[in-house]
């Protein structure tokens, strides 16, 4: 049985709080990454279309033996993809690649919005939903515009926006409107890519309480009701990211991490400058 707390969704579906995910493992590799992952506890998994290893975690689901209902499934649809038909198609490719007829969480990758499409794209996500091939929907890196223009040309906002997020990059004005309108905020690169784990405010943190670095962080993002989904391929820190839930920081452990957001904290792309 696995432990990982559960957070409420605005459709009324939980959803663990801690996953797994599987950037850049490659497909021949994801296999072996999610049935370890899936072993160690687990019962989330974040792919995505652009990932190209939806078919590895589809395997190791299937090899788990875990019935398909314990374990939430989450997948993307590229920018490419966008657009009513296009969507419906990477769909149903998700699908077969993960060997399954629903999806627990479907999101728009990113907004793209050079190609207007993301409400197109939006509303598609919720034609599936309606015809039981998806029990939630949501987007990833949306900004509060991006939030504020699909609820109003729907009255349906997403579930879930998941978005860069670390200490270094809290992105409290997006936090600010997910709070406001019931979206839950899940943090990609919760880890800051690993730079994070070299600074000297999370390594006295991590001394001080006997654990690792990563494991501070992530204590840290579930300390704020963040779902969080690190990633990694090596079995031994699968365990250790899973192995989180036997301790706590404190106010003031909190309050130094919170102090680390900078103005030019972001790792990845920007949403509003990207050209993908």
């Amino acid at each position: 049985m696995s432990n990982v707390p559960t957070v409420r969704l605005n459709d009324g579906r939980a959803m663990p709080a801690l996953g797994f995910g599987v950037w850049r493992i490659p497909d021949s590799e994801a296999e072996a990454a999610t049935a370890s992952a899936l072993e160690a506890g687990y019962r989330s998994i974040d792919t995505a279309q652009l990932y190209d290893n939806e078919a590895g975690v589809g395997r190791a689901v299937a090899a788990s033996g875990l019935p398909r209902g314990d374990v939430f499934l989450t997948t993307k649809v590229w920018n490419t993809s966008q657009g009513r038909d296009a969507t419906r198609r990477a769909f149903d490719e998700s699908l077969k690649k993960l060997g399954t007829d629903y999806l627990d969480l479907y999101l728009i990758h990113w907004p793209s919005p050079k190609r207007g499409l993301y409400v197109e794209t939006w509303k598609t996500l919720l034609e599936l939903k309606k015809e039981g091939r998806i029990r939630s929907v949501g987007v990833s890196n949306f900004g509060p515009d991006e939030l504020a223009n699909v609820a109003r040309e729907t009255g349906e906002p997403p579930a879930v926006n998941q978005i860069e997020l670390h200490p270094r990059f809290q992105q409290r004005e997006t936090r600010a409107y997910h709070e406001a309108h019931g979206i839950v905020t899940e943090a990609w690169s919760p880890l800051g890519q690993g730079q994070l784990l070299r600074d000297p405010v999370v390594t006295a943190i991590a001394e001080k309480h006997g654990r690792s670095a990563a494991q501070v962080l992530l204590r840290w993002h579930l300390r704020h009701g963040f779902v969080v989904i690190p990633k990694s391929a090596t079995p031994s820190r699968i365990r250790e990211n899973f192995d989180v839930f036997g301790f706590d920081i404190d106010d003031d452990d909190a309050r130094a991490l919170d102090a680390l957001d900078s103005a030019d904290g972001r790792i990845g792309p920007n949403p509003y400058t990207a050209t993908f």
